[in-house]
């Protein structure tokens, strides 16, 4: 069972928190304001109030004993990057920190962050890749543009296999799995024929998969 560390517990802090607690994982809380954790206190392990900017407090967290620490302060940027290079420091194995604009995560790179989490505009972008195409039903970004998508199969493929297609050559994606309803079928083989009533969930760069389903 994995254990995480989440300091500052406002609107993204409790989704990321709930996200956890529903896959059974461990989970610290800290806020300053004792109001901001009150209706997280049936899905952690232990709650905190204190002000981690405190070297002191932080380090009676034992911060290095959990997989991950997340800073998901609101608009106090300061203490964000503060924390972030307390918490390297202080020996956390990986720390995700939050950032609102491509600035702030440079500096919180800079100060150990090993990940920046853009919760407003990756949401803005999943929602707008899928709102702007009526082949594509779910998103989830990987890196650089690539992305895994939740797409229809075009009528044309319909009946054909992966490898009369030529699928990867002919359109820079690769298939991780085909969807019927909830059923998911990971990895299917260059023989599978498409289906009218099932969705393809494809690995390629945003543009490729946007040019084969347009």
């Amino acid at each position: 069972m994995k254990s995480f560390l989440i300091i500052g517990m406002g609107s993204f802090g409790h989704h990321l928190c709930r996200s956890f607690a529903g896959k059974d994982c461990e989970i610290m809380i800290v806020d300053q304001n004792q109001d901001n954790l009150e209706d997280m206190l049936r899905y952690v392990t232990s709650a905190k109030i204190g002000d981690c900017t405190n070297p002191e407090v932080l380090r009676s967290f034992d911060v290095a004993s959990f997989d991950a620490c997340f800073v998901c302060m609101g608009t106090n940027f300061q203490n964000s990057l503060q924390i972030t290079s307390l918490l390297k420091e202080l020996g956390a194995k990986k720390v995700y920190s939050k950032a609102d604009e491509d600035i702030q995560a440079k500096f919180l790179l800079r100060n150990g962050a090993d990940e920046v989490i853009y919760p407003e505009k990756d949401g803005a972008e999943r929602i707008t890749i899928r709102a702007s195409s009526d082949n594509i039903f779910d998103c989830i970004e990987i890196s650089n543009d690539f992305y895994i998508m939740e797409i229809q199969p075009l009528p044309e493929w319909i009946g054909k296999t992966i490898r009369q297609l030529d699928f990867r050559n002919k359109y820079h994606m690769n298939i991780m799995a085909t969807k019927i309803g909830q059923q998911i079928y990971p990895m299917p083989g260059v023989d599978h024929a498409f289906r009218e009533e099932e969705h393809l969930m494809v690995l390629g760069h945003v543009d490729d998969i946007r040019k084969a389903i347009k």
